[in-house]
């Protein structure tokens, strides 16, 4: 691949060929489900339906799980074709588009392939990767176009509340513009009630799937949520990229869909345990700073001393465990860790990344 081209992604060509490990933290999902786990029989799945826009079953189920009108949901196959398809419909050759930085690599890349001018806005470390909203309005120009954001935020897990949302998309409404709010992992806060930015304003467009809170990331169920009109042209775009989705996902999706609860109370389960593990490392490593985690599925810890690069080599070759190289988010000091995984996976995998870690101490003293 050209790594010289900016609208290519690094960090999936990295995760799809190069993540991979026996203890392997660099997931950022919940494990997923099996279909036997879904109540699923193979044999009652059809190849096909009449379905051209949308499976009936399953738009219906989404609506009402969004509380959003049909006409303003698009399905997508996952929260990356529903960012492809929003980003098309929201930005045109030459755009002023403001990011977050750090931000999930495959955004920047659809930008820079649709010829967008890119600026940036900090969420600073010091800062707990939260949204400042002083820094995005000094950023905000008369030719801001759209802003783009995930809540939480990927790779911190840090939350942006209602309020601090909502007064982005007044700041945005203020030049002309819209905001898009990636919500993928907004839906793994299974403890405080929260909903779509979707619903505060009409200059939002909001993307989301079950796929990383639910354990459900094969079905690719992703939707995005839009004014009508935008909407509409999603749809449009759809026709011109995959087509149609592929029916038997869309027929385990409505299955998932109408025992989200049951999905709910196995994840809630799992993050729960994992998270107290997983701070309870954070804790006990003088070299790495990082806040408690509160929510989410990932942590994005800095290394005070030595390279993560370094870190990550060892990590792989002498203990068989990965991480996500924090390059991948513009910070290459920090890494991406994840804890939705395997209880046993994590619990052996921290004991590796403390011994890796423990091996870089040695070698730079």
């Amino acid at each position: 691949m050209d790594r010289l081209r900016q609208d290519v992604s690094p960090y999936m060509e990295w995760a799809k060929l190069s993540s991979s490990a026996r203890y392997n933290l660099a997931g950022s999902g919940v494990l997923d489900c099996s279909l036997s786990e879904l109540g699923v029989d193979p044999a009652k799945l059809e190849i096909s339906d009449s379905c051209p826009y949308g499976y009936a079953p399953l738009l219906e189920r989404l609506a009402a799980k969004t509380q959003a009108p049909q006409e303003c949901l698009v399905y997508t196959l996952g929260t990356s074709m529903a960012n492809y398809l929003a980003l098309s419909a929201l930005v045109e050759r030459g755009d002023e588009v403001l990011v977050e930085k750090p931000t999930y690599d495959p955004l920047l890349a659809i930008l820079h392939h649709l010829g967008a001018r890119v600026s940036r806005f900090e969420r600073r470390f010091e800062k707990g990767f939260r949204l400042g909203l002083g820094e995005l309005e000094r950023r905000i120009t008369p030719q801001t176009k759209l802003i783009a954001l995930c809540n939480l935020h990927n790779p911190s897990s840090a939350l942006a509340d209602e309020s601090t949302v909502r007064r982005i998309g007044e700041m945005a409404a203020a030049v002309g513009a819209r905001v898009l709010v990636d919500e993928v992992y907004l839906e793994a806060m299974f403890d405080q009630p929260w909903r779509s930015a979707f619903h505060l304003g009409n200059n939002f467009v909001v993307t989301s799937s079950l796929t990383k809170a639910y354990g459900l990331s094969g079905i690719r169920c992703g939707w995005v949520l839009a004014p009508p009109e935008l909407a509409q042209r999603m749809w449009q775009l759809v026709d011109i990229t995959y087509g149609i989705a592929a029916h038997p996902a869309e027929q385990i999706a409505v299955a998932a869909l109408d025992q989200l609860d049951r999905l709910r109370t196995r994840a809630r389960a799992l993050l729960a345990t994992n998270r107290v593990l997983v701070n309870d490392f954070l804790a006990r490593r003088k070299d790495l700073d990082c806040e408690p985690s509160v929510q989410g599925t990932t942590v994005f810890p800095r290394l005070r001393a030595g390279r993560v690069s370094d870190l990550f080599e060892v990590l792989r070759t002498r203990f068989e465990t990965s991480v996500v190289p924090g390059e991948f988010f513009e910070a290459p000091q920090h890494f991406r860790l994840g804890l939705g995984g395997a209880t046993e996976t994590l619990r052996t995998g921290l004991e590796r990344l403390g011994a890796a870690l423990d091996v870089l101490a040695r070698k730079s003293a």
